[in-house]
């Protein structure tokens, strides 16, 4: 199939839904739904199932990570993933420094310990969530952002912190399902919120769209599960 063809994660052992799942990279469990991509931008379609019950250890985790504030703006976050626009996977869907980043990282180390693979698994790995992570790395907005390579999990991290809605923010990281679904385990996509144009759509940019590159869109909110909150500076 084309670059973005049904993504599914590396092969490691929860990768069991007919179009396979994105990595689970965050501490929150969840039972998915599958989910199948509606238009050649699903490049993560959060579609496994039977993932772990969050641990009571994980959920504190979770919580305390709204305790910590940055002095970052969302005009700062918003800048610098402009700037990556352009930015194109492989013909393999990989060789992105967003991925590079991620499969280098310590996220990648603690969900190989959870749930098996090896790094160099991530290096091909559909990259939304990932590259939403790797800006607020960039911009020391990651206690905030999040960090995470399965959208539906990432979701939940918002959730679970009490910063999440249904109102775009510039800055706000929104989260899709092509049918228009707003269940959290039906997301198949992720971007940042750069405006609301006020007619029913949102402008956004996003990682791992199109022909596998980063892109500015303009979205029908009828395709918005949510949106994500960081607390950001200012």
């Amino acid at each position: 199939m084309a670059k973005h063809r049904p993504i599914r994660a590396p092969k490691i052992n929860y990768v069991r839904a007919a179009l396979g799942a994105t990595i689970l990279a965050s501490a929150i469990g969840a039972h998915a739904t599958a989910a199948t991509a509606a238009t050649a931008d699903s490049a993560d379609p959060a579609a496994a199932a039977g993932r772990p019950a969050v641990a009571p250890q994980a959920a504190a985790q979770v919580r305390k990570a709204e305790e910590t504030r940055v002095n970052v703006t969302a005009a700062q976050v918003l800048a610098l993933a402009k700037a990556q626009v352009g930015t194109s996977e492989n013909a393999y869907g990989g060789g992105t420094k967003f991925q590079k980043w991620y499969a280098d990282s310590q996220r990648a180390a603690e969900t190989i310990a959870r749930d098996g693979g090896t790094r160099a698994m991530y290096l091909n790995a559909p990259w939304c969530s990932i590259f939403v992570s790797w800006v607020g790395e960039q911009t020391g907005a990651r206690p905030q952002v999040g960090w995470d390579a399965w959208t539906v999990a990432h979701a939940k991290w918002f959730a679970a912190n009490d910063r999440w809605g249904t109102e775009a923010r510039p800055g706000a990281v929104v989260f899709f399902s092509w049918g228009g679904s707003k269940s959290l385990d039906a997301i198949q996509h992720v971007g940042f919120v750069t405006r609301d144009n006020g007619d029913g759509t949102i402008s956004t940019v996003e990682g791992n769209t199109g022909n596998g590159k980063v892109e500015e869109r303009v979205r029908p909110t009828s395709q918005v599960v949510g949106y994500g909150y960081p607390q950001y500076a200012g």
